[in-house]
């Protein structure tokens, strides 16, 4: 009788282990992930998804830190929060072996600064964050962060501004000239004062809504991501997306491989399957921005190779918004919080 149970029992134990490894949950950013692909994982490996959405780099944060660690794989962090999660202590890592195809990262995506030797995440998509004009409202000079901090009259009201901290605060401190981070008291106060005077000429903060609200006509110019506005574009709103002398924003957005991830090996599993070449492309195909992995360039449809938004003029200036110091960063806090009253 103690044999079979015991037989039992370690059968039982199998069971369960093979079902949780048939899972995979992906914490991701809205409209990022064509279903089609999940569905191709899913064919191939027999293991399942299921995926929540998150608006911006600091709600993924908060959600994590108020007890989500633990429930998810995946997340989708941008590449300053990679920094900011690592610090924090909730990445995992992973060996090479372990993800065979991460040979196939391009070289400039592999050694980075928010995480070394590629450890505990991979690349997902990278493109830019500026800003967007309907043409139709107006037709002057757009390649100035002046058109978002001191619009002209056509467009006052009627302006988006994505509702992220690092951005936004970044591209006002682009726009004033100033460092990322600072800590000078004058310079903090000039970015509040800019920001809060900004803000009566602006309509709404919206992520989420950032494209679907110049596809309307709700906005006539917005903060945007560059995948978000070739869509717009494609929907059929008369905008253009600039390339300000001030400078973009520059984003790597990455597959991470959470702390206490219930389902690692299914975790795993992704991040080898997203580094295929054709998977890559499948996904910058759907989300029109461009895969930091070698060999898309052939799976990859002509007007998303080609578009405006994913191939700025020669010369333009590009950041990566910064990691700051905890000390630093509650003084940026306290803006963003003020500025959301």
């Amino acid at each position: 009788m103690k044999t079979i149970l015991a037989t039992s029992l370690i059968a039982l134990a199998a069971a369960s282990a093979a079902q949780a490894e048939g899972e995979l949950k992906l914490y991701n950013w809205f409209e990022y992930m064509p279903q089609e692909l999940l569905d191709k994982f899913t064919e191939e490996t027999g293991i399942t998804v299921t995926m929540d959405t998150y608006d911006s780099n600091e709600a993924l944060l908060a959600s994590l830190k108020a007890g989500r660690l633990g429930s998810y794989d995946l997340a989708v962090p941008g590449d300053y929060m990679v920094k900011i999660l690592g610090d924090e202590g909730m990445l995992d890592t992973f060996t090479p072996e372990e993800v065979p195809n991460l040979s196939n990262i391009e070289d400039q995506w592999m050694d980075v600064p928010f995480d070394e030797g590629r450890k505990s995440s991979v690349p997902y998509q990278w493109g830019s964050t500026s800003f967007a004009v309907n043409r139709e409202v107006f037709d002057g000079d757009i390649q100035t962060t002046g058109i978002i901090f001191e619009p002209p009259e056509e467009l006052k009201g009627k302006i988006n501004v994505l509702d992220t901290a690092g951005e936004t605060l970044t591209l006002a401190s682009m726009h004033l000239g100033i460092p990322q981070c600072s800590s000078d008291r004058e310079q903090l106060k000039a970015l509040n004062a800019l920001v809060m005077e900004a803000k009566a000429d602006w309509a709404s903060f919206g992520s989420d809504v950032a494209k679907d609200v110049l596809v309307s006509g709700d906005a006539s110019a917005g903060m945007i991501w560059s995948g978000f506005a070739a869509k717009a574009r494609g929907e059929g709103a008369p905008i253009e997306y600039a390339f300000p002398k001030e400078g973009v924003i520059v984003w790597m957005d990455n597959l991470a491989l959470l702390k206490d991830a219930p389902n690692r090996d299914s975790a795993l599993a992704f991040m080898n399957f997203m580094l295929e070449p054709e998977n890559a492309a499948a996904l910058t195909n759907y989300a029109q921005y461009s895969a930091g992995v070698t060999g898309v360039a052939e799976f990859l449809d002509p007007e998303v190779a080609n578009s405006p938004e994913s191939n700025p003029p020669e010369g333009t200036d590009t950041v990566f918004v910064e990691a700051c110091p905890e000390e630093v960063q509650v003084l940026y806090d306290a803006i963003w919080t003020n500025l959301k009253k």
